[in-house]
């Protein structure tokens, strides 16, 4: 008995060492397991890796970038059935259990004991909530157990509606679908959940046991199968009536991949903004859920980028071909298979008959092209009919009348860009006839030479430098030489390979005659041309240090183009262009607004007439005097009215200036014009930079273009004349006299525009330049003074005429 005792005795006391080493252990165990354990209350702020959109001015969805495609949704805007279908499918006692559902989780212990598997899991939603929230997804048995503790504490914190939206919002659903709302969408097109049928909910809420097993793209009939499983379960637990269920049972499943259309085919604005992004929020951008609105007009850009590509395509109809591109149809799947590329599309012929050619489209739709726009240019003189013939894949496109013609993709590229120039806002702007062939953006990343669309950089550094608008610059021929060998002499001539003698400066921009810009470079000194053009914008690396500077010889993108000529257009301001008007994150919430400098808002001097200056801006920098600004814009206007974009007159406005450009051998052509309104820039070369052909200058091959944009953008915009400011009067020549005279005096004579203390009224004429005399066989330059006499008897050829009565002058 005594025996029976001890042995009692020891066991009670190694029961309880046991017990309390269990207990102790356990204790430090737990201890140590919620010491790490995340704060549930954190989930109140938690915030979904949703993509970022981008979306133009006027809210058009342009495009979105991120990998988890997710769209929340609160749990009062889902329906019922849809969620008893989720219910039916992972957790039907939800609502009776406290989180950790115990009667799943001891038959999945005694599964584990008897077979050493883990056959049969035990997540509850809430369960499932923790794990995709707070943890990682490692499976361990310490990772469980703080799967357990948390969820028994996320219900004492949250209310069942409150998680149930968390799961619903959070789980994944295949092809990078997160979410109801953006299962909905992947997979039957439907944003609106209310749109689902109920035999859709079920397919839905299949996808979370196992997201790649159960898809019905990948899978349709394991797919089938789950959705008829949670059919059936949600019958029996009587949330769906029996006679419903049976209906969705028969129902074939419908689901396809969906993805969202944009409202407008803008990708390289998509990708201008992406890198933006990147840039300013990193790779966390991708998973954000911002919202990013740019500065992009919808119709305006939809407007540019038909006239980029009818201008490619009006050039490639001047321009022979050799043959006609075309391939014989051989099966539907590589028909459907060849790509549309910018405004073509395969088209296949069907019939060919008198008068018209039948076709059909990748989408079964069927077209019809007339004879007459069955033909393109071969040679220069003569159009050709193109041999077609059934079975033949040709492309078409639209023309701008709406009218289906043969057609083919531009080897020719093309970019343009337009800003707000008071506050140098991006409206509208394509990098190239077709993303998607080449992503390179030539509106922004090209640096081609600007050509005579830099001249004006030249004329502004004179006018500073107090030539005038009537001063005489003889355009006369000149060598200029770098060094002492012949082979380096440069002789410039002009496009016509004329020369005119003596040239007003407003008659040599108006022709944009090479020598005059030369000569007057030459007179004011490379220091003072880029001292000008670096104000504008310019960067040092872009001008080169020699008098070709005066052809336009550096570097620009269309954009920064259209940032110069907005000075002009605003009255003397330097703005700087932005895309991107403001970023809202995924509650809605303002996380930034553009503040751009404005051209003169709310000043005493106002901006041009147009757009209104914003009254809450801040003013930009002023870089050229409201003088210089308005003699500039009375000279560019001019270049519309009677110079080489005459063509423009075609909008029958008169606020509309600007100046063309061609390089050498024609190698880019040229636009940048504005308004008051707007300042654009349109370009035409081939990547290659090989030459567009001898006649093709920037009046020809690029003027459309924005010509075709603007008769859009100002067509319901009032014409808006220059303000002229205090310090300009409008002076006559007054021939027999050769004065200078106001307006007043006389009413015969021959007008211009002059700052107000550089003219001399009621006197004999004489404007004071300085003058150069340029030999021609050297770029030195001398300074002198020479009578108006003397220089006629010695017969000077080159310089800027200093002395001259204004009847001279013109």
């Amino acid at each position: 008995m005594t025996l029976c005792k001890l042995i009692l005795k020891w066991l009670t006391i190694v029961s309880m060492t046991v017990i309390i080493g269990i207990s102790i252990t356990s204790y430090l165990f737990y201890v140590n397991i919620i010491k790490d354990l995340p704060d549930v209350s954190s989930l109140r702020d938690a915030q979904y890796q949703m993509p970022f959109s981008i979306y133009t001015q006027d809210k058009a969805f342009i495009a979105r970038f991120g990998e988890k495609k997710r769209t929340p949704i609160r749990i009062r805007k889902i329906p019922q059935s849809l969620i008893n279908a989720f219910l039916a499918a992972e957790d039907d006692r939800y609502y009776s259990h406290p989180g950790v559902d115990y009667k799943s989780l001891v038959r999945a212990s005694v599964q584990l004991l008897l077979t050493g598997k883990k056959t049969q899991g035990a997540s509850t939603i809430t369960m499932q909530v923790i794990r995709n929230f707070l943890l990682t997804r490692e499976k361990t048995y310490a990772r469980k157990l703080k799967e357990i503790i948390l969820s028994l504490q996320i219900e004492e914190t949250f209310s069942k509606e409150e998680i149930l939206e968390l799961y619903l919002n959070k789980i994944y659903m295949g092809h990078s679908a997160y979410g109801i709302v953006a299962a909905a969408e992947v997979y039957y097109g439907k944003s609106n959940l209310a749109d689902l049928t109920l035999a859709e909910q079920a397919m839905i809420a299949g996808l979370p046991k196992a997201p790649s097993l159960y898809n019905p793209i990948t899978d349709p009939e394991r797919a089938k199968e789950r959705r008829d499983y949670v059919l059936q379960r949600m019958a029996t637990l009587g949330y769906a009536q029996p006679s419903a269920v049976a209906v969705a049972l028969d129902e074939p499943d419908t689901a396809k991949l969906h993805w969202q259309k944009p409202d407008i085919s803008a990708p390289y604005i998509a990708e201008m903004v992406r890198k933006e992004m990147l840039e300013r929020y990193g790779e966390n951008a991708y998973t954000s859920g911002m919202k990013v609105y740019t500065t992009i007009n919808k119709p305006f850009q939809e407007k540019a980028s038909q006239a980029l590509r009818d201008t490619l395509h009006l050039y490639d109809k001047r321009h022979g071909i050799s043959h006609l591109p075309y391939r014989t149809f051989t099966n539907e799947s590589e028909f459907r298979s060849i790509p549309i590329v910018g405004d073509t599309y395969p088209a296949l012929v069907l019939k060919v008959r008198a008068g018209k050619t039948q076709l059909r489209l990748q989408n079964n739709t069927q077209i019809e092209i007339p004879t007459s726009r069955v033909q393109w240019r071969k040679s220069t003189y003569r159009f050709v009919n193109a041999t077609l013939q059934p079975n033949d894949i040709i492309r078409v496109r639209k023309d701008e009348t709406g009218i289906w013609e043969l057609s083919r993709v531009p080897n020719v590229q093309g970019a343009f860009a337009c800003l707000n120039p008071l506050n140098g806002a991006i409206v509208a702007i394509e990098g190239g006839f077709d993303f998607y062939a080449s992503s390179y953006n030539r509106a922004t990343q090209s640096k081609r030479q600007p050509g005579s669309g830099f001249k004006p950089i030249i004329y502004t550094t004179a006018l500073e430098d107090d030539f005038s608008v009537a001063s005489i610059i003889h355009d006369a021929p000149i060598v200029i030489t770098t060094g002492t060998a012949r082979d380096r002499a440069w002789h410039p001539q002009n496009y016509s390979n004329r020369y005119y003698g003596p040239t007003p400066i407003r008659t040599a921009l108006i022709h944009s005659r090479n020598i005059v810009a030369i000569r007057l470079l030459q007179e004011l000194g490379l220091d003072k041309a880029i001292a000008t053009a670096m104000r504008f914008g310019f960067d040092r690396r872009q001008l080169p240090y020699g008098l070709s500077l005066a052809l336009g010889s550096g570097s620009a993108s269309p954009l920064q183009m259209a940032r110069m000529y907005s000075v002009f257009a605003n009255g003397g301001f330097l703005v700087k262009p932005h895309l991107i008007e403001k970023i809202e994150d995924y509650k809605g919430n303002i996380v930034f607004q553009a503040d751009p400098d404005n051209a003169c808002p709310l000043c005493v001097n106002p901006a041009p007439q147009g757009n209104a200056p914003i009254a809450n801006g801040h003013p930009a920098q002023r870089i050229i005097s409201p003088e210089i600004a308005f003699l500039m814009n009375s000279l560019l206007r001019d270049v519309v009215r009677r110079g080489t974009a005459t063509d423009a007159k075609v909008l029958e406005r008169s606020d509309i200036a600007g100046k063309t450009g061609t390089t050498n051998d024609q190698k880019d052509a040229w636009f940048n014009g504005f308004s008051s309104y707007y300042a654009a820039t349109a370009w035409v070369g081939f990547d290659s930079t090989k030459s567009l052909g001898s006649s093709e200058t920037g009046g020809k091959a690029a003027l459309p273009m924005w010509i075709n944009f603007m008769r859009y953008a100002l067509q319901d915009k009032p014409d808006a004349p220059m303000q002229q400011p205090e310090g300009i009067i409008k002076a006559s020549i007054y021939n027999s006299d050769k004065e200078i005279t106001t307006p007043t005096d006389i009413p015969d004579g021959r007008w211009d525009y002059f700052i107000r203390d550089k003219v001399i009224t009621k006197h004999k004429a004489v404007l004071t330049h300085k003058r150069t005399h340029s030999s021609s066989s050297s770029s030195s330059t001398k300074r002198k003074s020479r009578s108006v006499d003397n220089d006629r008897n010695n017969g000077n050829d080159g310089g800027t005429e200093a002395g001259r009565t204004v009847e001279q002058l013109f």
